[in-house]
Parts: structure tokens; sequence; C-alpha cells
């Protein structure tokens, strides 16, 4: 039975094996053919809006290629349900009732009449916002670049952005405009509109227009968090990297490149920084801030921003000897605070399973465990940053092995459709369950 959280699955799924098919024929690659391997982990990182490449996707991949990435990254982003639904409503055809549960869930925290209207707005928002970037860019690499290519650049990188992908036609990715404010700010706020979510977007719209009274307790917790977590990022990423990574960079590039980790490693891989090259402390963060993600309804994977806020607020109040989570004179459902439990601990899950299966498949007879215990910070790191569909890397990625490969592409797959929509997808019906006389068990 196609439920509509297998629908969501499958058509990601149909699109990674379709774009995995396109990249792996000869019109994809440049001079050295690309294994199956290779081409279905590009394509789902680009699908899963990741970043993750195995590959140079400058170098190994031909315009044809690289223009192949930038559909599927797209395409990904906003999800292939919500096309079609816009599609037949061009069209004038009815929204099946499973298409719209499925776009609903994805974008909206609770069901609106006006449906129809916001899916409408993310597209023309998408357009207007990726068209802006793309202009600011341009301009930018007007001065050093010939027109098409600063164009064609300027195009590839904002859609990228936005869509929290992180792919960058650039072997550095960005290292090469670390103090450049303009490409810097640019992309950053690019993330940060893709990874708020769409409904928040038009509610905070709404709102400049006069036409909403208020914004939702979703829109001020996931704006609210979101500022809390750039700030408290990029200050921690200064006092850690004080003495070491920025140590030697002007004051200005040195809290430009704070803000920018602290932004792209929440939602998108792009690093001006050599990320291998940060230390212990720095890396721990950056997986936190990486597991924790963008907001519902956005490009971005992760936990969520709401799910860390509520996880926060249910120990606080518990702490406090209450029962309930308010939020800004709001109680959050109960229904709700048992998911949020549920995703944090599926999610830590998958991360512990996925490393795990990375550390055994990579190591090898007669290597030495201590000398190798680097790896698995590597691996943790390559891990959350697959989940967290983020797609930062301690420059592991291209060294993995198949079955390596094929391990991570299973999480990044989980960490976009979600590791409660890939658990629900295995049953087609709630199933009811029996309630037997209480007894309590020591726990803590």
């Amino acid at each position: 039975m196609l439920t509509p959280s297998r629908i969501f699955m499958l058509s990601f799924a149909v699109v990674i094996l379709l774009g995995a098919f396109l990249l792996y024929l000869p019109f994809s690659y440049t001079t050295r053919p690309l294994s199956f391997v290779d081409a279905l982990f590009t394509s789902a990182s680009a699908v899963c809006v990741t970043g993750l490449a195995s590959i140079d996707i400058g170098k190994n991949l031909s315009l044809t290629g690289q223009v192949i990435t930038l559909v599927l990254l797209q395409v990904g982003g906003l999800g292939i349900i919500t096309f079609s639904v816009i599609l037949f409503g061009l069209m004038g055809r009815g929204v099946s009732f499973k298409g719209r549960e499925i776009a609903q869930s994805t974008f909206l925290h609770t069901p609106r009449r006006d449906f129809l209207v916001i899916i409408k707005w993310i597209f023309i928002s998408t357009a207007i916002i990726e068209s802006l970037g793309t202009l600011i860019l341009f301009l930018r690499f007007l001065s050093d670049f010939p027109v098409g290519r600063a164009f064609y650049l300027a195009l590839y990188h904002a859609v990228s952005a936005f869509n929290n992908c992180g792919y960058s036609l650039f072997s550095d990715n960005l290292m090469s405009y670390q103090g450049d404010w303009t490409i810097n700010v640019t992309i950053m706020l690019l993330i940060i509109l893709g990874g708020i979510g769409f409904i928040v977007q038009y509610e905070v719209f709404m709102k400049c227009r006069a036409k909403q009274k208020r914004l939702s307790i979703h829109a001020k917790v996931v704006l609210m968090m979101t500022g809390i977590l750039i700030l408290g990022g990029a200050a921690l990423f200064y006092l850690f990297e004080m003495h070491h990574m920025v140590k030697d960079m002007p004051l200005s590039t040195g809290i430009l490149a704070s803000f920018f980790h602290s932004v792209s490693s929440r939602t998108s891989g792009f690093n001006t920084v050599d990320i291998s090259r940060l230390t212990n402390a720095t890396l721990l963060l950056l997986i936190i801030l990486m597991f924790i993600g963008a907001s519902p309804g956005s490009t971005g994977g992760g936990i969520k921003t709401t799910s860390f806020t509520i996880l926060l607020m249910m120990i606080w109040n518990r702490l406090r000897g209450n029962e309930q989570v308010n939020i800004f004179n709001r109680t959050i459902p109960a229904e709700i605070l048992t998911r949020t439990l549920a995703i944090v601990l599926t999610s830590a899950f998958f991360v512990f399973v996925i490393t795990s299966i990375l550390l055994l498949l990579g190591s090898e007879a007669g290597m030495n465990p201590v000398e190798t215990r680097h790896f698995f910070v590597e691996y943790l790191f390559e891990t959350v940053s697959a989940f967290g569909t983020v797609g930062l890397s301690m420059n592991v990625t291209s060294k993995l092995n198949d079955l390596q490969k094929m391990a991570v592409i299973v999480i990044m797959f989980a960490g976009r459709v979600g590791p409660l929509t890939l658990a629900f997808s295995w049953y087609s019906r709630r199933r009811k369950s029996l309630t037997y006389a209480e007894e309590p068990v020591m726990v803590g």
C-alpha cells in the first residue's frame, strides 16, 4: 500500500536513481568515467541537498553533468511531490489527497485552507531569492571571470546555497574568497533564508505587509533559535580558533569566517577554511550544530531547530518539576513532545550505526588501532554531516571505499526524508496497542 510516507520516500529514491543513471552516462563526465557508485553518491548528495562529494564537481563533471546536479539539488530542495502539486494546480487539475497531505506535512506546521496559495508562493519566492543571489554574485564574479562564466558560477552557487546543498564548482570550495564580504554575506543570507523554512518566510512576509496579526509559535521558535545558534556558534568558533586557525587572519576576516561557518555548519556544506585543520573543540561544536540542522519545512536536514528547542524546554521544565512544556505562553501538545524524543533518539541511533559501519568497513588488517584512532573523529564528523545534509568533510569523502559510500548514501537519504518518515514507511497502518496495569521502573 502506497501510504503518504512511502510515496514521499519513493519520490526521492526514484529521482536519485534517475540522476545516478544520467551522471553515469558519457556526456556527464569530462575525461575519467565515473563509477556507478560515485554517480549514485553524487546524485544522492545533490537530491538530499547534502553537498558531500566523492569527486571534484567542477573538474570531473562536464557542463552537462554539472547542470544535472543543479537540477537535482533544486528538485531535492523543494521536493518532487511539491513540483507535482504546483504543476497540477497550474493545469487546473485537482490535487490528490495524498499529494496534499505530503506537501502540507513537508512545509506546514498546521493544515491551512490557503495551502495552494502558499505552495505557489514558495515557488515564486524561491525564484526571486535565487535570482537576487545570482545577480549579486554575478556582479562580484565579473571581476574574476568572463561574463558567461561569471553568470554560470553565480547561478550555480546561488541555487546551491539557497537549497542548503553546498556543492561548489571551485576545487577549494570558497576558501579563495575567505575574506570577501560580498560573497560570504550573500551566501550566508541565502543559506539562512533557505534554512528557516518556507512557512516562516511566508509568515514574516505577510506580517510585514500587515496581512497577519502575529507570528505563530512555530515561527517564533525558529527565528529565536536560529539567531541564538548563529550568534553562539560564531562566538564559540572564534573563541576555539583564536589561537589557531584565525590567529593570523585580520580581525574582520576572522569574525567573518566564524559567522560563515556558524551558518554553514548547520545547513550547508560551504567552507572558507580547511575543516580538517580545526581544533577538536571546534570540530565538536560543528558536530553539534550539524546534528541540530535547519528548521522544519526547509531545504535542510538534522533534528531541526524546533526539536532542539523543545528538547531543551522539556529538560528545563522537568528540572523545575513541571509536567507541561510552555513556550511563549503556549503549551506544547504531549504528542509533539513524544515525537521530539523519538526524532532525537532515532537520529542518534542512525548516527551511531552508520559511524560503526564506516569504522568496521574502513579497518584494515595489520593496522595499529591506536594509530588509526583519528578515523573515529573523521567518520563521526562525516556521518553527522551526511545526516544533517550539511556537506562539510574532513577531506575523507573521496577516500571512502564503495561500501562506505553506500552507507553514507543511506544516512544522507535518512537525513533528508526524516528518520521517522523512513521508519513509518514500513507500516501500512497504525496498530492499536493494549493498555495493561501500570507498574513503575527505576530510571536515572
